[in-house]
């Protein structure tokens, strides 16, 4: 047994009865073949929700402090996270951005699934923010349908995305897969890098109900 089934074996019916997620269209993601899941981002446990409520392993770009902590909390968290499929990435370092889009690439070509946030880190007030044009670019470069998701009410059961969550009712939506295959060979123009970015969280948007906000969160964050 896989540690992402045991994983889910052993502690999805715990966050199940924590969280009673609540999953909607999850008949839109692909059985096999490569897909990226793309939603908003509003609280920590978004990444522990998402992986719980997926019947495929869904990979995705996490902190490396994620899996550097110390003491048995470090472990468990670092076990955690890998076990789901979190890859650990210095995000904040020089070159951490092409980083990201060459792990997601190299998922992506071995058939896989990858999630990514295209807000690029999490919502500081609950609307959705501008996304970044990374989506675009490993839609536009694999040829990888785009599933659309939202998460709904984890900000509630983690307000601020600090502490313990509390118990409650999660709902997790997913659309239906869009492809991009009409701008094939396209992945260095800024203009369809955009364009096709802003399909997707107009999609997001739909599927949230979020306000949208049109600049990106981290330059909000910053003011």
């Amino acid at each position: 047994m896989s540690r992402f089934a045991l994983i889910k074996a052993v502690l999805g019916p715990i966050m199940r009865l924590m969280f009673r997620p609540q999953v909607e269209g999850a008949e839109n993601i692909p059985g096999t073949g490569p897909v990226i899941l793309a939603g908003n981002h509003v609280t920590f446990i978004d990444s522990i929700v998402l992986p719980i409520v997926c019947d495929r392993q869904v990979s995705f770009i996490g902190k490396d402090e994620y899996v550097t902590g110390k003491g048995l909390k470090g472990r468990l968290m670092a076990w955690f996270f890998t076990g789901v499929g979190m890859i650990p990435v210095d995000r904040d370092g020089a070159n951490g951005g092409v980083a990201a889009l060459m792990t997601g690439r190299r998922v992506l070509e071995n058939g896989q699934m990858f999630g990514i946030y295209p807000e690029g880190t999490r919502s500081p007030d609950g609307r959705l923010y501008r996304g970044r044009t990374g989506v675009a670019r490993l839609t536009l470069m694999t040829g990888a349908p785009v599933v659309p998701f939202a998460m709904i009410g984890t900000d509630k059961l983690q307000p601020g995305g600090a502490g313990m969550p509390r118990p409650g009712k999660v709902t997790v939506r997913f659309g239906e897969p869009m492809e991009f295959s009409r701008y094939e060979g396209m992945d260095r123009d800024r203009y369809v890098l955009r364009a096709v970015t802003d399909s997707v969280m107009a999609e997001v948007m739909r599927l949230s109900g979020q306000e949208y906000v049109d600049m990106y969160a981290t330059k909000a964050k910053a003011a």
